[in-house]
């Protein structure tokens, strides 16, 4: 099943290689984004009931649907997610930026604004999957952003209805409307608006192959948080490690998807193979097994490197989204880490801590783009609007420079800009 490499054996494009999304989507997902453009909210519903076999009576969650959700969920899940949105609502909290004013020049004053976006929208994966939460980490950073409107598309069960537990993390997130819609359609909707849905500024959230294209196709009409590929984890583990511990781990990123990728790196043989003894050991009593073992077959991998310092310069070419460090004193080594999305110190801080539960946002760039792409965070839910203002003697005393620089690109209309107010020594 999963293979153990010496980090020697392997080159660069065995290291770097990953999951892709499957088959080429762009070609139907350009015509779903065209239909709805076209003929909106009648194509929203044939596409609902094409692909999600629903045709719920209204798009639109009324509040009594969602105050009905809350109340069916059960009390002690309902504890917990409350209590999640306060530890996310906490960590993003100190994310939050504000505007400056520069005043340091006689006669200028400078600044930045910080602009919340009006409208956004949030995909929620529905259906046979329901992960509320998505919805806490999606929402709660936008309503601490200050968005005005936050509108949360998820797709419907056959009986037309959505999953309570998504309607009752939407309560608590703050989310102001909601729609029954799914799929690239969803995207659509909030990318040119319907006659029921209205557009929105920006669309986050993960989907399947179908939802990431279309974000990737309507971006530039609407801005979009990111291209998410297939989940991925990376444990970097010493000797010392608990290979049940790390098995577990690594599947805990396998059971999503046959395209995930869980890869441990080491600096024990030893741990590698009883880490292998324990994947097919953990697999057979894992609900999900057949969907975890494509995945580990196909891009999982167990690195064996001469030393840490070997196993952290591994990592960083990688740039996972997930990374575990469990050795025994990680805050030596959080330094060195450059490239990944989330980093997971020490061996009692397994990934699904922060999946559901410690503030820090799930919502992560993959397929190495951690190398230069960060989390969701509130940065993503804002804009930022710059302004100047130049009295006459501030002026004065810099518009000789700026048409010297302006005359040097070519641009003599730019120079005229400045010089015209002080033509006749008045302005």
């Amino acid at each position: 099943m999963i293979k153990i490499y010496d980090i020697e054996t392997l080159e660069e494009r065995e290291i770097l290689f990953r999951g892709g999304s499957g088959a080429d989507v762009s070609a139907p997902v350009a015509e779903i984004l065209r239909a709805v453009q076209e003929r909106g909210d009648a194509a929203l519903r044939e596409y609902t009931l094409r692909f999600d076999g629903a045709a719920p009576d209204a798009l639109v969650v009324t509040a009594e649907e969602v105050d009905q959700a809350a109340a069916q969920v059960e009390p002690a899940f309902l504890a917990v997610l409350e209590e999640a949105a306060e530890h996310i609502r906490a960590y993003h909290a100190r994310q939050k930026r504000e505007s400056f004013v520069m005043t340091e020049r006689e006669g200028v004053v400078l600044g930045q604004r910080i602009i919340p976006l009006a409208r956004v929208g949030i995909y929620v994966p529905g259906g046979t999957a329901a992960y509320p939460s998505t919805v806490l980490m999606n929402a709660i950073p936008a309503r601490i952003a200050g968005v005005g409107e936050i509108i949360m598309v998820t797709p419907p069960g056959r009986d037309g209805a959505v999953n309570p537990h998504i309607l009752a993390a939407a309560k608590i997130a703050g989310v102001t409307r909601i729609y029954k819609v799914g799929g690239a359609q969803a995207v659509a909707a909030l990318a040119y608006g319907t006659g029921t849905i209205p557009q929105v500024d920006k669309i986050v959230g993960p989907g399947n192959a179908y939802v990431a294209e279309a974000k990737r196709q309507v971006f530039g009409r609407v801005n979009i948080d990111m291209i998410a590929g297939p989940s991925e984890v990376l444990v970097l583990a010493d000797g010392r490690s608990n290979p049940a511990w790390v098995a577990a781990d690594l599947l805990s990123q396998a059971e999503h998807d046959r395209m995930a990728a869980a890869v441990l790196v080491t600096d024990s043989r030893p741990l590698a193979e009883a880490v292998a003894h324990e994947l097919e050991r953990q697999l057979a009593a894992l609900p999900r097994a057949e969907i975890a073992r494509a995945s580990l077959e196909a891009n999982g991998k167990l690195i064996v490197c001469r030393d840490l310092r070997e196993g952290i310069a591994v990592a960083n070419r990688i740039a996972p989204e997930h990374l575990e460090l469990c050795v025994d004193n990680p805050f030596d080594y959080l330094g060195e880490i450059q490239n990944a999305g989330s980093v997971f110190l020490g061996r009692y801080n397994p990934e699904p801590m922060g999946d559901y539960f410690a503030g820090p946002n799930h919502t992560l760039p993959t397929m190495g783009t951690a190398r230069f792409y960060s989390p969701l965070s509130v940065d993503d839910f804002v804009k930022k609007s710059q302004f100047s203002y130049y009295t006459r003697d501030a002026l004065a005393r810099d518009y000789r420079k700026v048409s010297l620089f302006a005359r040097k690109e070519g641009l003599d209309a730019h120079a005229r800009a400045v010089d015209i107010r002080f033509e006749g020594g008045e302005a």
